[in-house]
């Protein structure tokens, strides 16, 4: 954690504690890495947490740690170039200084970032997930797919050895606000370039032909946040389409139905269309083509979409009870090139 506002560390935490049970908690120690050079800031956050916290800490779930100064690279002589260097170098004392503390309390260690969302019992599903692939070595599982967040890593010392990633599904952590990785030392030196694993999602609206209910609506499905669409007994030919207000260029859609850790209420045949050539007002698409269909209730595939339009999200047959749409995300073609 980098910045003088600890409140989305508090939400993380918050999210952790919440999504276990109590079963699951003595399985667990939290540990959180402070990593900010501001002793103002440092002890005001130490003050909040333990504040808030007091159970867990008095439990042992709970632990807060800090590198020493001297851990760090001495700063560099003002060169060209160098800035980036000094970040690059500062967080891997970062995560050197927490892998290394982490490694003495578990033998697995799962990595979250400080503004995360937990699915309710991530922990038992962990658990299920590693009795599964015992018989099959690793290194990290991975179950989120934006940046570091929830990279579930175990054997500390032969990490390299895993040349390909293991995305597991479904997905268990999101960030819970629009994502940044950027922290705040980045900002400090005028980075301002976002990753590329964050989802664009250029400005539009979301509409449906499907049961729009009170509590849940369509456009809560093109949000960032954990927020989702919700809706019940869908037909063949229903569909929920984002339109956006300027045509973009697609390198990438990821279509994401169903509960985070059961995959209930998923869209069980569904596909994905791109679509051309807005018309008509209320504006809509007067072409589609298939992007992909979904494969238990999800789809992530590189686009490559030039003036898009349109994406719909479409049902291919009638399907009783209830479904969720929790993501349509979106990545712009412009924004990657951007960040170079």
């Amino acid at each position: 954690l980098r910045g003088p506002d600890p409140s989305s560390l508090l939400y993380t935490l918050l999210s952790v504690f919440r999504a276990t049970s109590k079963v699951e908690q003595k399985r667990l120690t939290v540990l959180v890495h402070l990593a900010g050079a501001d002793p103002a800031w440092l002890g005001e956050t130490v003050l909040h947490i333990s504040s808030l916290f007091s159970p867990q800490f008095l439990a042992g779930q709970l632990l807060l740690i800090h590198a020493p100064p001297d851990a760090y690279p001495p700063a560099g002589a003002g060169a060209s170039g160098a800035s980036g260097r000094e970040l690059y170098s500062e967080q891997n004392v970062d995560h050197a200084f927490l892998l290394s503390s982490a490694s003495k309390l578990s033998e697995y260690f799962l990595l979250l970032e400080d503004n995360a969302f937990c699915a309710p019992s991530f922990i038992s599903h962990l658990q299920w997930k590693v009795e599964a692939l015992r018989s099959q070595p690793w290194a990290f599982l991975e179950f989120a797919n934006l940046g570091v967040l929830g990279k579930l890593l175990a054997h500390f010392r032969v990490l390299l050895a895993q040349k390909d990633p293991i995305l597991c599904t479904p997905f268990l952590f999101y960030h819970r606000a629009p994502y940044d990785p950027r922290n705040d030392r980045q900002k400090a030196l005028g980075a301002h370039r976002k990753s590329s694993y964050a989802p664009d999602n250029p400005p539009g609206a979301a509409f449906t032909d499907m049961k729009v209910f009170e509590v849940h609506s369509p456009w809560e499905a093109y949000t960032l946040d954990e927020s989702f669409f919700w809706t019940l007994n869908v037909s063949a030919g229903n569909h929920l389409t984002v339109i956006l207000n300027q045509p973009a260029d697609l390198r990438r859609v990821q279509v994401l139905t169903g509960t985070i850790v059961e995959g209930k209420y998923a869209l069980e045949r569904g596909q994905v269309e791109l679509g051309y050539g807005p018309e008509g007002m209320p504006q809509r698409c007067s072409s589609f083509v298939l992007l992909g269909r979904l494969l238990e209730g999800q789809l992530d595939q590189e686009a490559l979409g030039h003036q898009v339009s349109c994406v719909r999200l479409l049902a291919n047959a009638n399907q009783a009870g209830g479904l969720i749409v929790r993501h349509i995300y979106l990545w712009e073609e412009h924004a990657r090139d951007a960040g170079r």
